[in-house]
């Protein structure tokens, strides 16, 4: 007789609950690892990390915000000029036209603010639901689930959902938890795929939650 493991004999929503239960133990303090000083700051340099690592984009933005520290002066740069500053980020032309298009909307429809839901946030040139809900959870603490490559990953390893529409992981994963601890839980997944369950040799070997893990591959990749 075969005695089933945690992992395959609970459902998603108590699996979750043991895993959000861990890794909060593991990860205290989830923090957005992009530097910020304001909701503002914090919406130009994620729109920059697309393809992109945080480190890198934090290398950037301290010049950017020095030349365009807000919405109104970046709305007038020109491209010529804004392009080589942000270009060590990748995209650069087209993260260039973005940011100029969200920076006159700013300007232009929300003077000067950054809109507060995610109805608004999603209109803005270069803003998807990842990034409105980056800033909703991260800048303006609403509840949100930020889905990028780290979190959908992790999800469909732990059975937490099978999708791989953006948007129905997060409505997945909203399913399983309390509104209050969506923006910790997601952030907390992010964390977790981007250093211990990567896409590529996941550190299985010392993986908090590797009893709960339904993945059928997880330990038979080697470790780096």
């Amino acid at each position: 007789m075969t005695t089933k493991t945690p992992s395959s004999s609970s459902s998603p929503h108590d699996r979750l609950k043991t895993i959000a239960a861990t890794l909060q133990r593991t990860i205290p303090s989830p923090q957005m690892e992009l530097e910020h000083r304001s909701p503002w700051e914090l919406l130009v340099a994620t729109i920059l990390s697309a393809q992109c690592t945080d480190q890198r984009v934090n290398l950037v933005t301290p010049a950017l915000f020095l030349r365009y520290p807000g919405p109104k002066e970046l709305a007038a740069a020109n491209p010529l000029e804004l392009e080589p500053l942000i270009r060590p980020t990748g995209f650069f032309k087209s993260k260039a036209t973005h940011l100029i298009g969200c920076s006159k909307t700013v300007t232009e429809r929300f003077n000067e603010q950054v809109p507060r839901t995610i109805e608004e946030l999603i209109t803005l040139p270069g803003v998807g639901r990842k990034t409105a809900n980056v800033i909703l959870g991260n800048a303006f603490g609403q509840p949100a689930i930020v889905v990028d490559t780290h979190v959908k990953r992790v999800a469909k390893r732990l059975g937490l959902t099978s999708a791989d529409n953006p948007t129905v992981v997060e409505q997945d994963i909203q399913q399983l938890l309390p509104k209050s601890q969506w923006t910790a839980v997601s952030q907390r997944l992010l964390l977790h795929g981007r250093y211990v369950c990567r896409a590529r040799k996941p550190q299985c070997r010392t993986c908090p939650i590797f009893r709960q893990c339904p993945w059928k591959e997880k330990g038979t990749q080697h470790d780096s």
